[in-house]
């Protein structure tokens, strides 16, 4: 039997959590990508996007965290090989282009909030989102977006840690490869997260 998820979308204390669902990572912008092909797969954006319809129509705000990917950004680390390209600080990386680092236009609207990170591995290391959320009574928190194999996983660990109760649909989120996506939400988030749909948290919104 589904878990019914109405009873978590109360009114103002909901918040879209969209992790990286932007251009040069997902979008136009990453065409080759394994993670872009990966999310095309499951149809990250378009599911995102629906998400966020829903959420506006209820009145919840829906947040891009965004990671900032630009080489001249200040004070981003090098301390692991996810943040140099794989191969160190020092290694060749292709040319930035600015507009990867928007959200992709799909599940972008006027209104929307931005959270941008220059340095950590998941939204919620580098900025003041979490206290931007409590500040306005937010404790539960859609997400959806990439990555399963890091940002995801993070962000929901550090929501829980956080005192968020942490709701993911499983067809908005994606990894790489793309086989790693289930076991990852089979055997860990699972135990950490309410996991669902789309269209069942869409169904489930209180008008």
């Amino acid at each position: 039997m589904a878990f019914d998820i109405a009873p978590l979308l109360k009114q103002g204390k909901v918040a879209l959590l969209l992790s990286e669902v932007q251009r040069g990572i997902i979008g136009d912008l990453a065409a080759g990508s394994p993670l872009a092909s990966g999310a095309a797969e499951v149809g990250v954006i378009a599911n995102c996007a629906k998400l966020a319809e829903a959420a506006r129509a209820h009145g919840a705000p829906v947040v891009h965290c965004l990671a900032d990917t630009s080489p001249t950004r200040y004070g981003a680390g090098t301390n692991c090989r996810l943040y140099t390209g794989g191969a160190g600080p020092s290694a060749d990386r292709p040319s930035h282009n600015p507009d990867g680092d928007t959200p992709c236009p799909e599940v972008w609207q006027e209104g929307d909030l931005l959270s941008v990170r220059v340095h950590g591995l998941h939204p919620m290391a580098d900025n003041q989102l979490d206290r931007r959320l409590r500040n306005k009574g937010i404790d539960t928190v859609i997400v959806a977006g990439v990555s399963l194999n890091v940002a995801i996983l993070g962000l929901s660990i550090e929501a829980v840690n956080n005192n968020y109760t942490v709701i993911i649909p499983r067809d908005a989120v994606s990894g790489f490869p793309s086989e790693y996506a289930q076991p990852v939400i089979r055997n860990t988030l699972s135990f950490i997260t309410t996991l669902s749909t789309v269209d069942d948290i869409v169904s489930a919104w209180p008008g």
